[in-house]
């Protein structure tokens, strides 16, 4: 009952727009909060904060990698509309508890990783609507978003709390949460209708066809989609754990001003989103999906080697040119990975990627704030600096440097993904037509074969 009145209420077709707004407003609204929560987890754990750090990020990605192919194939059964309201809920839920009670706060956001994977339901959500030849462009176009969202809100945020408190910047993320969520209910339709969906299709509704660990099994039987999520892994591994702790790198190892540190996010961010969808377009239409992806990641590790030798503000500002190139990888293994899948079976693909992504978001910030302590780089307030951190190191960023060789293992493995994968479901071909493509798709209807085919589960950098 529930389910059909979300459904019914909703405004026009679906189309790639409504979930740019859905993905701008809830990476804004978080990214208000940077530098409160630094201000947050510094008041709440005094010691060994960012190992701290680290253990909630690893609870909240392991149970997001645990969750992601369940929602995802869920969605396939009852629809995206349903699932993207309570994954956008259950992410931004925490939001006004961080200045109420820090514990409750931290707390919740660590549990919420079970249903934080809004970018699997949105990829579904966009191959529904979409054509494949121009999915690539629509997935570049949220990841765009993505880090347009990320363009000025750190900086706003930075500003409020200094001007007014962090109580504030709370009180202004959380409102945008709220319109995130109402824009989902009352806007955002339904992409996949009740006829393309399993249950309609006379498939039962089993706890086989939601369980995630039958989704990794079906992943290793597919050689492609295997080499694929491998990729996935070993790429996104090290840009989960700079995310973490790259800022604060900036102002404690380089010296790098607040101001400093929101100019190079609002620049990084800007080239990115030229990057995903400009760039990736013609790079999609002249050279092809896979070679798209393998040039994404020697951007990625021309930027991490520079990340990890660089001791020279000028280094980290044109490292960070590299790294918003680097950011068309994902938008194009996404385009890649569904284009190896049924129609009805996006959800769960998407969902097993982004099931990925939520480990890696785990382990990355554990892997970055261990490999610190190791080398004893202490990452505490900007232009704070303990006996430790007055030692020159003749390689300053040693964790970029692990990353850059996890991206190395990355590229090796990218090599051997066909360039067509021939499987039981369905041809993929990594290159696209040399058709014009829009933006803005509108929806379109194709019709679902007959077969009970076996499923194949195939989201900015700084």
């Amino acid at each position: 009952m529930l389910d059909k009145y979300i459904r019914q209420r909703s405004v026009g077709q679906a189309k790639v727009t409504h979930a740019v707004v859905v993905i701008f407003l809830e990476f804004f609204a978080w990214g208000l909060l940077t530098t409160p929560m630094l201000t947050v987890l510094r008041e709440t754990f005094p010691h060994h904060t960012f190992l701290i750090n680290g253990l909630i990020q690893g609870v909240k990605g392991f149970l997001s990698f645990m969750s992601a192919p369940l929602i995802g194939a869920l969605s396939d059964i009852w629809g995206r509309k349903s699932f993207l309201l309570l994954t956008v809920f259950f992410t931004c839920a925490p939001i006004p508890l961080m200045r109420i009670s820090p514990w409750c706060f931290f707390a919740l956001m660590s549990v919420s990783g079970l249903f934080s994977v809004t970018f699997s339901v949105l990829f579904a959500y966009v191959a529904d609507i979409t054509e494949e030849e121009e999915r690539s462009t629509a997935y570049g176009l949220i990841s765009a978003t993505f880090a347009a969202s990320l363009v000025t809100s750190p900086a706003i945020g930075a500003y409020v709390s200094l001007k007014y408190g962090d109580s504030l910047v709370v009180l202004l993320a959380t409102i945008i949460a709220v319109l995130d969520i109402l824009f989902v209910l009352l806007v955002v339709p339904e992409s996949l209708p009740e006829k393309m969906r399993l249950s309609s299709l006379g498939f039962p509704i089993s706890w086989a066809q939601a369980d995630p660990f039958a989704s990794l099994r079906k992943v290793g039987k597919d050689s492609t989609v295997l080499l694929i999520c491998v990729t996935v892994f070993l790429s996104y591994l090290p840009e989960a754990g700079q995310y973490s702790s790259f800022f604060l790198y900036l102002g404690q190892v380089l010296n790098f001003s607040s101001e400093a540190i929101a100019g190079f996010i609002a620049m990084v961010g800007i080239l990115s989103i030229g990057a995903q969808t400009l760039l990736l377009r013609v790079l999609m239409r002249k050279i092809g999906n896979k070679n798209t992806v393998l040039l994404g990641l020697g951007f990625q590790l021309f930027q991490l080697a520079w990340y990890g030798f660089g001791s020279e503000p000028w280094m980290m500002w044109a490292a960070g040119a590299i790294a918003a190139l680097s950011s068309i990888s994902f938008p194009a293994v996404s385009a890649l990975v569904s284009s190896c899948t049924d129609r009805d079976q996006q959800g769960a693909v998407q969902g097993m990627v982004t099931g990925i992504r939520g480990l890696c978001n785990g382990l990355g910030p554990a892997m970055f704030g261990f490999i610190f302590f190791l080398f004893n780089v202490e990452l505490l307030e900007p232009n704070q600096v303990t006996p430790d951190t007055e030692k020159k190191s003749v390689i300053p960023g040693p964790p970029f440097l692990f990353g850059a060789c996890t991206v190395v293992l990355a590229l090796l493995v990218a090599v051997f993904i066909p360039t067509q994968h021939t499987s039981e479901v369905k041809i993929c071909s990594t290159q696209v037509t040399t058709e014009p493509v829009s933006f803005i798709p509108e929806m379109s209807s194709v019709p679902v074969s007959d077969e009970d085919n076996e499923p194949l589960l195939q989201d900015s950098s700084l």
